[in-house]
């Protein structure tokens, strides 16, 4: 298992390269000026850190509530996912289409744009992370 201190770097690294990935990008994606890009690649990041913490956290207990442990079989994994993003959706898409001065229907299409990006970004980082930093051996007495 990861060290506490490994968690802190692995989350804090994710944010920082995946913003300076998704904001030239969006830039050129969205053809909008990289600052405006940057405060909602910022403002997502952050909403989606939080969220992420609030999220797991009631989605953990409800399940505590209802079927008693918090083990989560594929099918699980996949609500848990689905209802995540459209949380967080529900918050970033009125800011952007806010910020950016923009329509719903854009907003949404932007608030894709960026999700998939993460999502392949999600992937290649973790694995990167795993063979840059992989995790130590245990015994299961550990």
């Amino acid at each position: 298992m990861r060290s506490t201190a490994d968690r802190i770097r692995h989350a804090v690294s994710f944010e920082l390269i995946g913003l300076l990935a998704v904001t030239p990008l969006g830039s050129w994606a969205f053809d909008l000026e990289m600052h405006a890009i940057g405060v909602v690649a910022l403002v997502g990041a952050t909403l989606a850190t939080l969220w992420n913490y609030v999220f797991n956290l009631g989605f953990d207990r409800a399940m505590m509530r209802w079927l008693g442990h918090t083990r989560k079989w594929p099918v699980l994994r996949i609500l848990h996912a689905l209802l995540f993003e459209i949380g967080l959706l529900a918050v970033l898409l009125p800011f952007i289409a806010w910020f950016l001065q923009i329509g719903l229907w854009t907003a949404l299409m932007m608030d894709l744009g960026f999700a998939g990006f993460y999502l392949v970004y999600a992937f290649v980082y973790n694995w990167a992370y795993d063979v840059i930093f992989p995790i130590p051996e245990q015994s299961c007495a550990d």
